[in-house]
C-alpha cells in the first residue's frame, strides 16, 4: 500500500485533493494529513474520511523539524503532497513574516525531511519516493491586459505582493534540491482555484456568502482584473497525474482555461444564484447587482493571470474538464447543502471542531 504524507490537507485544495484519491483509490492508499489547523484548515472539511482505517490526521507545524521527522520515522512514506502555505494575499500585505515563516522555512522543514529519510548512503535516492511542491501562478507577476500572451513553465519570476515572493521562495528551494541533490521532485504552479469548501475569506465563496445575505460585495478597483479559473478537482486530478506520470525535476503549469475579469465572475456568481434560488426563498430578492460595491484596489494588485497549461497535456494527457459556469453551479450547489458548514467557517466555529473531535479523546 503506497503511502502518501499530505501537508494543509484541512486546507481547501488539500482537502479536495485527500476526497479525490480516496474516490479513485479507496483503500489502495494510505494518506496522512499533517495540518497545523491555521485560520483556513478546517478538519470538516475531512468529517467523512475521518474514520477510515487508511486515514490518519497528524497536528503539526511544517515548521517544527521534530514533528515533520516523527512522521517520517514512523512510517514509510512514498509520496509527498506539500499544500501547507499560507494563502491569502491581503493577509501577507497585513504580515509578510508569517507568510515567510511558513511559505519558506516550511517548505525548506519538508524537503530536508523527505531527504534524509530517502537518500542511501551513496547519495542516491529510494525507487519509487517523490515529492510534489504545490505553488502559484502568481509567482510569475501579470501579463499585460489587453495581450494574448500566457505564463509558460519558462516565464521569469517576478512576484508583486508578500505571498508572491514567499511562494517563488518556496519554488527556488524545491528547484536547488533537484538540481543540487538530484532530489526527486516536481513543482506545479496553477491558476486560481474554486469549488467546495474554500474559505470565505476567497473571492468567490465571500461572493456567494455576501449575496445570499444581501451583503455588500466588495470589488478591488475597476474589476478588471483578470483570473484563470481551475475547478478545484480538476486540480487535484492533475496533481494526481503529474505524481504518476509526470517526469522528475519538471514543473508543469495547471491553468483552467477560464480567464475572467473579477467583475465578470461576479455577474455570472449573481445570476446563477438567482436562478437556482426557489421562487419562495427569501433570499432571492436580496441578491442584486446593487449590493456591488468599489473598494480601494490592493497594494500590488496583479492585472492579468492567465496559464497555458499545453505542456501537462502534452507530456501527461492533463486537460481542465470543467468550464466555469458548471463549475460554479456546482460549487453554489455545494453551499445550499453545507449552510452549516459555512456558518461555522465564517463563525469561526469551524476551529472547535478539532476541539470536540481530538484533543477530548
Amino acid at each position: 500500500m503506497r503511502t502518501y504524507l499530505v501537508t494543509g490537507g484541512a486546507g481547501f485544495i488539500g482537502s479536495n485533493y485527500i476526497h479525490y484519491m480516496f474516490k479513485k483509490y479507496d483503500n489502495e492508499i494510505r494518506i496522512i494529513n499533517v495540518d497545523a489547523l491555521t485560520y483556513a484548515g478546517n478538519l470538516e472539511n475531512l468529517k467523512s474520511v475521518e474514520d477510515r482505517e487508511n486515514y490518519t490526521f497528524v497536528k503539526a507545524d511544517i515548521c517544527d523539524r521534530e514533528a515533520i521527522e516523527a512522521v517520517f520515522a514512523a512510517n514509510d512514506i512514498d509520496r509527498v503532497v506539500h499544500f501547507a502555505a499560507e494563502s491569502h494575499v491581503d493577509r501577507s500585505i497585513r504580515n509578510p513574516e508569517v507568510f515567510v515563516r511558513t511559505n519558506v522555512l516550511g517548505t525548506a522543514v519538508m524537503l530536508n525531511c523527505a531527504k534524509a529519510a530517502w537518500e542511501l548512503p551513496d547519495g542516491s535516492f529510494k525507487a519509487d519516493k517523490k515529492f510534489l511542491h504545490v505553488s502559484t501562478d502568481e509567482v510569475y507577476g501579470s501579463l499585460p491586459e489587453d495581450d494574448e500572451a500566457f505564463f509558460y513553465e519558462t516565464t521569469p519570476y517576478a512576484p508583486h505582493s508578500p505571498y508572491a515572493a514567499s511562494k517563488a521562495s518556496s519554488d527556488m528551494l524545491v528547484r536547488a534540491y533537484m538540481d543540487t541533490y538530484r532530489f526527486p521532485a516536481n513543482i506545479t504552479n496553477c491558476s486560481n482555484n474554486y469549488g467546495p469548501y474554500q474559505f470565505p475569506e476567497k473571492f468567490i465563496p465571500l461572493m456567494i456568502n455576501n449575496a445570499l445575505q444581501g451583503k455588500p460585495l466588495p470589488v478591488y478597483g475597476d474589476g478588471k482584473n483578470v483570473r484563470d479559473w481551475l475547478y478545484v478537482e480538476d486540480h487535484a486530478k492533475a496533481i494526481d497525474m503529474v505524481q504518476e506520470q509526470g517526469r522528475l525535476f519538471e514543473t508543469y503549469n495547471i491553468g483552467g482555461h477560464n480567464e475572467k475579469q473579477n467583475i465578470e465572475i461576479l455577474d455570472i456568481i449573481i445570476e446563477t444564484l438567482q436562478g437556482m434560488l426557489p421562487a419562495e426563498d427569501p433570499r432571492k430578492a436580496l441578491v442584486s447587482r446593487d449590493l456591488i460595491t468599489y473598494v480601494e484596489d490592493r497594494k500590488g494588485h496583479d492585472r492579468r493571470y492567465a496559464i497555458a497549461p499545453d505542456k501537462i497535456k502534452e507530456q501527461i494527457g492533463w486537460y481542465p474538464e470543467t468550464m466555469f459556469k458548471e463549475g460554479i453551479k456546482k460549487t453554489i450547489a455545494w453551499f445550499f447543502e453545507n449552510e452549516e458548514w459555512m456558518k461555522n467557517a465564517t463563525s469561526g466555529d469551524y476551529q472547535k471542531y478539532y476541539t470536540e473531535m481530538y484533543e477530548n479523546k
